[in-house]
């Protein structure tokens, strides 16, 4: 009799096989975010641009999968931190060293060394502050999100590659600034948008969905255009969300104390 031959199978469980998916997804992120600083060796600075974008929008896609399929689980909580740490943190500042900060000498690097100190920083307050219990605080950040970061420290460059150049900008002064100024709002507890709780009226989603679709459009063809738009749209937004954020605390307030003031009445 011939031996039976055993089928090897690998076993696995429901929740396992809903985790590998998005896992997958922020692994392939930190491959892109690695291989824009290869563009950026090679003096390729428009590849090395596109793959960051790569990089962001896999950082939106895969936590979002996660929750749709219900794959959640601390291993991707880590490796979301270690993507967004190379491609918003590291690679950023090696793209903006290689092209202008390198003609600062010693100074060009602190200005990297520090950047990425504060992206780092950011996402260790980022993962303490996001097992505290849902509040209305939910719809801002603690200051800018790495992602955004990494792509308002790359603004320069990017203006530079999109033709918006037209009055010879000051790079030697604009690229230290953005970098100052974005490390500081990375650690700050500056209000921003988190974009996460945003209610859409059925009646707009086919306005919703033209708007996806011309955006991306417009982005195959005019790349870096939108996104030096989008760059300055974003900071041009952060004083509205300041604005939206204190009005919202201030009626929290008074909601709480009007609570208060209830519960002290019905006590009398």
């Amino acid at each position: 009799m011939e031996p039976q031959k055993k089928n090897l199978k690998i076993i696995t469980d429901k929740k396992s096989a809903r985790i590998i998916l998005p896992n997958m997804l922020t692994l392939i992120g930190v491959c892109i975010g690695l291989t824009s600083i290869r563009f950026a060796l090679d003096g390729r600075f428009e590849l090395a641009i596109i793959a960051i974008i790569f990089a962001a929008l896999i950082d939106g896609l895969d936590g979002r999968i996660a929750r749709l399929i219900k794959g959640t689980s601390k291993v991707g909580k880590e490796l979301d931190s270690l993507t967004d740490m190379i491609s918003f943190g590291v690679a950023p500042a090696f793209i903006m060293f290689f092209w202008k900060l390198n003609t600062f000498g010693r100074f060009g690097w602190l200005l990297c060394l520090v950047y990425v100190i504060c992206v780092a920083l950011r996402l260790a307050r980022f993962n303490i502050n996001s097992n505290q219990e849902p509040s209305w605080r939910d719809n801002f950040f603690e200051g800018v999100p790495s992602p955004a970061g990494g792509i308002l420290v790359l603004t320069p460059l990017i203006i530079s590659l999109s033709g918006f150049d037209l009055y010879q900008l000051n790079y030697d002064f604009i690229v230290p600034t953005f970098f100052i100024v974005t490390s500081f709002l990375l650690i700050s507890k500056f209000p921003t948008y988190s974009f996460k709780k945003i209610v859409i009226p059925r009646r707009t989603t086919i306005f919703l969905l033209f708007s996806i679709v011309l955006f991306f459009g417009l982005l195959l063809i005019y790349t870096f255009n939108v996104i030096a738009l989008s760059a300055v749209i974003y900071v041009l937004l952060l004083p509205v969300s300041f604005i939206h954020y204190q009005k919202m605390k201030k009626q929290h307030e008074n909601d709480r104390f009007q609570d208060d003031d209830d519960d002290l009445e019905d006590m009398l």
